[in-house]
């Protein structure tokens, strides 16, 4: 069974099984989510957006097109997804550059991601991080920039 707040406002019908959605969402008609995934309140999810089963994402996250996020991923609370490398207003030459979170990945609290990133399978991203390029599997990864640290 679907769960979504009557606060959220869900434009999209692909949804799985066994999924939450909280309040105060609002997740745009193409996005696609997996099963049992737990949305958690005060985010926004675009259209060109793929979400895998049992993901977590905490609150305050902006999933933007282009972003795919794998199965069995934990976004922490205020994780910074960005889709621009050069930000202004009414840009025309807006690249949209994909980036992808793989199968595992643990992003911590107020991390920032640049686009056009992958993350691969089973890292660990330390709260607050800055991440500025691909992330490798399995490893952990923190700082500004993050880099690939030994896990203590």
């Amino acid at each position: 069974m679907i769960k979504i707040h009557p606060t959220a406002e869900v434009l999209t019908k692909s949804i799985g099984d066994g999924t939450m959605i909280w309040q105060y969402c609002v997740i745009l008609s193409n996005a696609v989510i997996g099963e049992n995934c737990n949305i958690n309140y005060n985010l926004f999810i675009e259209n060109d957006v793929i979400i895998g089963n049992n993901v977590t994402i905490k609150p305050g996250v902006q999933i933007w097109d282009g972003l795919t996020i794998d199965d069995n991923v934990f976004i922490g609370p205020n994780v910074t997804f960005t889709d621009d490398k050069h930000p202004i207003s009414k840009n025309k030459d807006y690249e949209l550059l994909k980036t992808v979170i793989k199968k595992g990945a643990s992003i911590g609290a107020n991390s920032t991601i640049l686009p056009g990133i992958t993350i691969y399978e089973n890292p660990i991203i330390g709260a607050g991080s800055v991440v500025t390029k691909n992330v490798s599997e399995g490893a952990t990864w923190f700082g500004n920039p993050a880099q690939k640290r030994n896990k203590n």
